[in-house]
């Protein structure tokens, strides 16, 4: 650990971890009451799981994009984060306000219970953004006081479109078309916008570091990728707008751009490669790199082509809102962004803790499970959409009616469900428990990055 400030990273990825392992947990209680519908139902109602399976989800991401932007930051402006003060009271504020919200979704104290992932109460909301202004001012000032490079650029560039995206998550017009609109400058903005901004940097981090290739050459990618990820993210935003009330332009808008949508993914699978294949370091944390990969590859298959697959304003048509958007979106958010958290982490903690990276081969199984169990719960949401689409949109059958045929898919989805906790418990193990005492080698210290 090449800067003390570096240390801050570890608390947040701590609390994202943790809030990881409640996300997995809820997900499959929720996919228990798929198979036995009556399963916690006066307890936990469905609605409950799934609120506090999906926001988990977007709390322990943030928290990762958080600790990621602390670690790197210092090491790309060559100098310590403004204040690690202001780093632990935001920590503070955002844990305390999504604790508050799980336990108010628990009571079903929500803001509304038809704006996904933005069920929050409004003084919650509040507290998210005084947490994120703390944020950004602390590695603003970090960065402007600095060195200015194109990962600390584009990062900032990501980060700073969280927070003001996420402002139109305050405004819930009484129209619903008005209110869906507003809800994906939120919720498709970030994911397939700005998101896709810090996949990209953090990414150039970790190849930089980890192959050894020089910067010039990943800038010019992480440039490239930047670019093709705003241009098709921000005109895509109109394959959510085909069937709500707006005019009919969006069909094409939306079909055209959201095809392009690959090709950012596709790019940041072509740059990861092509960075490790010229590279010329020999690293030694075998496991960040392979989760690093894995991120480019899962989320060009999760977000680009499972994404295209129903794009397409015909498709849309008849697949939108069926388990085919399940499955896009468990892919999708795991390929590109739960695989970038967990390869950064990787890659972080053992230089945090002043140790060589270990329990690589527990750490390099439990990205074969997870990938394995999500991929296979992706396929088998597959498989129930396309059926649950014949049914429901072809053949006029009821939802309820429709759903009692797609038992056995659901069945197989817990299993891969069950393989998925595994997976992720078995990360959070290997990357917080050492096998060994022993400090960083000088054999391994000399073949890592310099920090």
């Amino acid at each position: 650990m090449r800067y003390e400030s570096q240390k801050i990273a570890a608390w947040y990825w701590y609390g994202a971890l943790l809030v990881f392992a409640l996300q997995v947990t809820f997900g499959l209680i929720g996919g228990i009451v798929y198979v036995l519908p009556n399963f916690l139902s006066e307890l936990l109602p469905f609605h409950s799981i799934r609120m506090l399976h999906t926001n988990a989800l977007i709390v322990w991401l943030l928290l990762g994009f958080f600790g990621a932007a602390y670690y790197l930051i210092p090491e790309e402006s060559e100098r310590e984060i403004y204040s690690e003060k202001l780093a632990y009271i935001q920590l503070a504020i955002f844990m305390l306000g999504g604790v508050s919200a799980v336990v108010g979704y628990l009571f079903g104290v929500t803001a509304s219970h038809g704006r996904s992932y933005l069920e929050q109460p409004l003084w919650i909301k509040f507290g998210i953004i005084v947490a994120a202004l703390i944020f950004l001012f602390n590695i603003s000032m970090t960065v402007l006081q600095g060195r200015k490079t194109a990962i600390t650029n584009i990062l900032l560039l990501g980060l700073w479109g969280i927070a003001i995206f996420f402002l139109f998550s305050l405004y819930n017009p009484a129209n619903l078309v008005l209110d869906k609109m507003y809800w994906w400058y939120v919720v498709h903005l970030w994911v397939e916008g700005v998101w896709e901004l810090v996949m990209a940097s953090i990414l150039a981090f970790l190849m930089m570091k980890m192959t050894g290739v020089d910067r010039e050459v990943v800038e010019k990618w992480v440039y490239v990728i930047a670019a093709t990820a705003l241009f098709t993210g921000v005109l895509g935003t109109g394959h959510h707008y085909y069937w709500i009330g707006t005019p009919s332009y969006w069909q094409w808008i939306g079909s055209i751009f959201s095809s392009l949508e690959v090709v950012p993914f596709f790019a940041m699978v072509v740059f990861c490669f092509t960075m490790v294949w010229k590279g010329r370091r020999d690293h030694p944390n075998k496991a960040a790199l392979l989760w690093s990969l894995g991120c480019s590859v899962l989320a060009f298959f999760g977000a680009g082509v499972w994404g295209f697959l129903h794009t397409l304003h015909g498709v849309n048509y008849y697949t939108h809102g069926t388990q085919v958007t399940a499955a896009h979106g468990h892919l999708a958010f795991f390929g590109a962004y739960v695989c970038l958290n967990l390869a950064i982490m990787s890659y972080a903690f053992p230089h945090l803790k002043n140790r060589a990276p270990y329990n690589q081969v527990l750490n390099m199984a439990s990205f074969w499970l997870l990938s394995s169990g999500v991929t296979f719960m992706t396929v088998t949401l597959t498989f129930a959409g396309v059926v649950q689409t014949h049914l429901e949109r072809v053949n006029g059958m009821s939802y309820m009616d429709a759903q009692s045929q797609l038992g056995f898919f659901y069945l197989m989805r817990l299993g891969a469900g069950i393989v998925t906790v595994v997976g992720a418990l078995l990360f959070i193990y290997a990357v917080l428990v050492p096998r060994t005492k022993e400090a960083i080698s000088p054999a391994s210290a000399a073949t890592a990055p310099a920090e």
